[in-house]
């Protein structure tokens, strides 16, 4: 069986499903090396870092552990095992957050096979769900698929769906009285055909990220989780990335739809304030989930433009 790395159109095939991974504000903050046709290594992009919402680059490594799940994924859909280092010589690079190597295993299983198929099909969907509940069973895998990457998906009780969403609606208050975190926004603004509508009801469900020309009413009971891990450093945030994209891309094959309330994950992040840790993790993603309407996708990067050769 011919390795990935082997050839160009193998090493583009990766490099597009790893860069087809949700980022923070969509700023895809990573760069690829491919070292001797062996080895994938995954760098921070300092370019495409939010220094002032995101100065500790918690939010940068969470998007970059989501691409290089997405990159484990293509390795295994190509027959082969990825073997990854987190981290690998961060005192001589600190942009190296991991290097993949690969071993020949055979196709992927069809659970890996459905989670491939939906990298394209993955949308980060602003617009109102239709309400319908998810059923227990679909809940209990997306927590599973996160607990293989070692996180923990807390579904959220209508109590503390009410609460998560009065601390959201004040954070995105706080956030937006900084001109420098207003300036940050406007530079990396998402275009307006993914913003979604603004929210007719209050506190409202979705974040702003710039004008939106639309009003609508979104579900009256919105369904909301917290995807937390054990300690809170740069190698848990790689780990909760790559635990997100699994949980997004479990939601996406049973025909779910999902955004972000990161608004009070973002302020604690800017004002380096403490953590009031959870009995199970470190909150590191405040996810929306519930049936949502065919979105565009937001536009991504060439995938050769990202890469490096070594």
């Amino acid at each position: 069986m011919i390795a990935p790395l082997a050839t160009d159109l193998g090493v583009r095939r990766l490099l597009i499903a790893a860069g087809a991974a949700p980022s923070v504000q969509n700023t895809q903050p990573w760069r690829f090396r491919v070292v001797r046709r062996e080895t994938v290594e995954l760098l921070a992009d300092p370019e495409r870092r939010l220094t002032v919402s995101d100065p500790r680059g918690r939010s940068l490594y969470v998007s970059c552990g989501a691409a290089l799940f997405n990159l484990r994924l293509a390795i295994k859909w190509a027959g082969f095992r990825p073997l990854v280092w987190l981290r690998p010589n961060i005192s001589m690079e600190p942009r190296l957050l991991a290097a993949v190597r690969m071993a020949e295993t055979g196709p992927a299983g069809p659970a890996g096979a459905r989670l491939y198929e939906a990298i394209p099909a993955r949308r980060t969907n602003r617009e109102p769900y239709n309400g319908k509940p998810i059923p227990p069973a679909v809940l209990a895998e997306l927590r599973i698929a996160a607990s293989r990457e070692g996180a923990c998906l807390i579904p959220l009780d209508p109590p503390a769906v009410a609460e998560m969403l009065e601390y959201a609606a004040m954070a995105e208050d706080e956030l937006a009285a900084d001109p420098d975190y207003r300036a940050e926004l406007a530079r990396w603004a998402l275009p307006g055909f993914v913003r979604g509508p603004v929210p007719a009801g209050d506190p409202p469900v979705t974040r702003c990220f710039g004008e939106r020309g639309r009003i609508a009413a979104f579900e009256p009971r919105p369904q909301l989780a917290v995807l937390t891990t054990r300690g809170d450093r740069p190698t848990d945030w790689l780990c909760a990335g790559q635990a997100l994209e699994r949980v997004l891309l479990t939601a996406t094959a049973h025909g779910l739809s999902a955004s972000f309330l990161n608004q009070p994950l973002d302020l604690r992040d800017m004002r380096r304030r403490s953590d009031p840790r959870h009995r199970r993790g470190h909150p590191q993603m405040i996810i929306r989930l519930g049936y949502g309407p065919l979105v565009p996708r937001a536009p991504h990067r060439p995938a050769d433009q990202p890469s490096e050769r070594r």
